[in-house]
């Protein structure tokens, strides 16, 4: 069993031509992150807030290129207003790949309501939504869940559970 998903995730995005990935920095897409900034060809875009990057990939698609927005499932809390607005009115494709935190062995509590509410709150705006529990679910998924974006022109996220990216530990 391959367990390098975010290698598969990788390739998925280099296979498809994505051109823009905007990123709040995060432990959980940090080899993605890494792989993406390897490529010349990928233009890497850190986020201040991540409804930055609603802007930021519906002007990517009118000028002709993909992009995918990489976050924690927290910053989808942060998002709601532009993923209710943005999307809608312009109807352009998005896929969100999303850390989760709140769930397996989480030392935070803070991140604990988000997690719970992070699936229910994209489903109810009419976001389609797969979570991944397993490593070699992962590539298959996002490269379907990119595919009904760009094809559908809709919004899709890809959830991928504390449990598959591993736990976080408070260090000191």
């Amino acid at each position: 069993m391959d367990i390098n998903w975010p290698l598969k995730i990788y390739e998925v995005l280099k296979k498809n031509n994505i051109r823009q990935i905007a990123y709040v920095p995060d432990a959980g897409h940090k080899s993605l992150i890494e792989f993406c900034q390897n490529n010349k060809n990928m233009n890497m875009v850190s986020l201040t807030t991540e409804e930055e990057g609603m802007g930021l990939l519906a002007g990517a698609w009118l000028g002709g290129e993909k992009g995918v927005l990489l976050m924690q499932s927290s910053g989808v809390g942060n998002c709601i207003n532009a993923l209710a607005s943005i999307t809608r009115a312009c109807n352009f494709p998005l896929l969100m790949i999303v850390t989760m935190r709140g769930e397996w062995n989480e030392f935070n509590p803070w991140q604990v309501p988000m997690g719970k509410a992070t699936e229910k709150v994209l489903s109810a705006l009419d976001i389609n939504v797969v979570r991944c529990e397993k490593a070699e679910e992962v590539q298959d998924t996002v490269y379907a869940m990119m595919g009904l974006a760009y094809k559908s022109n809709c919004a899709t996220a890809v959830l991928l559970s504390q449990r598959l990216i591993g736990s976080k530990a408070f260090k000191e």
